[in-house]
C-alpha cells in the first residue's frame, strides 16, 4: 500500500478517563467516525477498573474498525495517583485527584517550597507520601508513582517508566526548567519517578500482550496524551481571550497566557507551545449527584428561573476541603439551608458553583493572567442551558455551551496527526 493510502486509512483512537467513566473515539481523514462510553465497571480508585473499562470499549469495536487503529492517545484525570511495581501491578488503590493529604503538608513543602499546585496538600507530591508512608516501602525498593494515563500508557506499551509532563506538574514536574523542583529529585523515592515527555510524542509500538487482549495490529503506535481537562480544552477549539470550563465531576478553569502562574493550586501546561494556566476545585457537577439522579436533575433544572436567585450563598463542596480558586484543606462544605422546593435547592447549588467560577477567573487574573472575554463550557454540565444562564448572569459576559467537544475526540485527533507525521517523515 502506497504511504499516501496508508495515511488516509489509518484511524487515530483517542481514549479519555473521566471520574464517571472512559469513552474512546475513532477519527480518520474527515473527523470522528466512532465514539463510545461506558462505567468503570469496579471502583474508581482500583486500576484495574480502567484497564477493564478500556478493554470493554474495544470490544465493542468492529474487527475491521480495530485493524484499521494506527496509534492511541490517552487523557486521564490529572493527580490520581497509583504506587505500582515495575511491571505495573498495583500496591494499593490509587489516591484520587480530590483526595487531599493535610497530614502530609509541612514534608510536602519542605520538599517543594515553591508551592503550587505540587507543593499543594492536594498535589501528587503529599499523595506520594501518603502511599509510601502507608505501603511502607523502604528507599530504593521496585516501586513506581503513576498517575492514571502515565499507567495506562504503560499497559499498552508493556512498560512503565515513562510519564508524559502535564500529568506529572503535580508531582513535581517543572516545565520551564525540564526538571522535577525542589527537593524531589533528591529524595529517597527519587527512583519512583517517570521519565518525563512531552504531550503528543510518538513512544512507540503496542506492546505484544496488549495487542493480543484488545485484538489490535503490532505496528499501532502509543503517542502520548495528556490530561483529561487539557483534551476538553483542545476540543472546545478556543480563541483568543476565551476562558474554557470544563464543568465535569469536578469545575476546572483554563486559559491561554503569554507567562506561566505562580501560585496555590494553580496548574501552567504547554500546549503546542503556548502556556494554559488553570486551576481546578473539588466542588463541580459530583456535588450534585449527591442529592439528585440525572433524571431529577433535568426536570428540576427546567424548573430554574435564572432572573431570580434564591438569595442563598452555599459553598457545594463534597467533602472537607478545597484546591482552587482557595487552596484550604480544611475548608467546609455549605449545603444549607436547603429550601423545601428540590428546583431551589438545585438552583442555589448550581449558584454556589457559579460563585466558585467567578472567584476562580478572578484569580487567574489577579496572578497575572488576562481577563477573559467569553467563557467556552465543556463537560456534562455544558447541556444544561438553566445553568449556562446563571453562570453568564453572574459571571457578567458571554457564556457558551459546548456540549459536543470530545476530549475523546481530541485525543484520537493527536493520535493520529502525530503518527501520521512520523510516517511522511519517516
Amino acid at each position: 500500500m502506497p504511504p499516501s493510502s496508508r495515511a488516509k486509512a489509518l484511524l487515530g483512537c483517542g481514549i479519555d478517563l473521566g471520574t464517571s467513566g472512559c469513552r474512546l473515539a475513532l477519527v480518520d481523514a474527515t473527523g470522528p467516525i466512532q465514539q463510545l462510553s461506558c462505567p468503570y465497571p469496579g471502583a474508581f480508585r482500583q486500576a484495574e477498573s480502567w484497564r477493564l473499562g478500556v478493554q470493554q470499549l474495544f470490544a465493542q469495536l468492529e474487527e475491521e474498525q480495530r485493524q484499521q487503529i494506527g496509534a492511541i492517545a490517552i487523557d486521564g484525570t490529572s493527580g490520581t495517583l497509583l504506587a505500582c511495581r515495575p511491571t505495573g501491578e498495583p500496591l494499593a488503590p490509587a489516591l484520587a485527584y480530590n483526595d487531599a493529604c493535610p497530614e502530609q503538608a509541612q514534608q510536602t513543602r519542605e520538599l517543594v517550597p515553591n508551592g503550587g499546585s505540587a507543593g499543594s496538600s492536594s498535589g501528587s507530591v503529599a499523595r506520594s507520601l501518603r502511599l509510601l508512608e502507608q505501603l511502607n516501602e523502604q528507599p530504593g525498593s521496585e516501586l513506581l508513582l503513576r498517575h492514571q494515563a502515565d499507567w495506562l500508557m504503560g499497559w499498552l506499551l508493556g512498560n512503565w517508566s515513562l510519564g508524559e509532563e502535564g500529568n506529572n506538574l503535580r508531582l513535581g514536574w517543572d516545565l520551564r526548567s525540564n526538571q522535577w523542583t525542589g527537593g524531589i529529585a533528591c529524595s529517597s523515592w527519587a527512583g519512583a519517578l517517570p521519565a518525563v515527555i512531552p504531550s503528543g510524542q510518538l513512544v512507540g509500538l503496542i506492546g505484544n500482550a496488549a495487542a493480543a487482549e484488545l485484538q489490535l495490529p503490532v505496528s499501532c503506535q502509543i503517542v502520548s496524551g495528556t490530561t483529561d481537562a487539557n483534551a476538553a480544552v483542545l476540543a472546545a477549539e478556543p480563541q483568543e481571550g476565551d476562558g474554557i470550563a470544563v464543568l465535569g465531576t469536578t469545575l476546572v478553569l483554563k486559559q491561554f497566557a503569554p507567562q506561566p502562574l505562580s501560585g496555590p493550586g494553580i496548574n501552567n501546561h504547554r500546549i503546542a507551545g503556548r502556556w494554559l494556566v488553570g486551576g481546578a476545585s473539588n466542588a463541580g457537577g459530583g456535588v450534585l449527584r449527591q442529592f439528585f439522579s440525572q433524571e431529577q436533575l433535568e426536570e428540576l433544572s427546567r424548573q430554574i428561573n435564572p432572573e431570580r436567585s434564591t438569595g442563598l450563598s452555599l459553598r457545594p463542596l463534597p467533602h472537607k476541603g478545597e484546591r482552587f480558586p482557595i487552596d484550604d484543606p480544611e475548608l467546609e462544605p455549605v449545603l444549607e439551608p436547603r429550601p423545601v422546593s428540590d428546583a431551589l435547592y438545585l438552583q442555589a447549588l448550581l449558584e454556589g458553583l457559579s460563585n466558585i467560577e467567578r472567584q476562580g477567573w478572578q484569580r487567574l487574573e489577579e496572578l497575572g493572567a488576562p481577563r477573559v472575554q467569553r467563557v467556552l463550557s465543556v463537560g456534562g454540565g455544558a447541556n444544561n442551558p438553566q445553568w449556562r444562564a446563571l453562570r453568564q448572569k453572574l459571571l457578567i459576559k458571554p457564556v457558551l455551551n459546548r456540549s459536543k467537544a470530545s476530549p475523546a475526540a481530541a485525543m484520537a485527533l493527536l493520535a493520529r496527526q502525530t503518527a501520521t507525521l512520523g510516517q511522511s517523515s519517516g
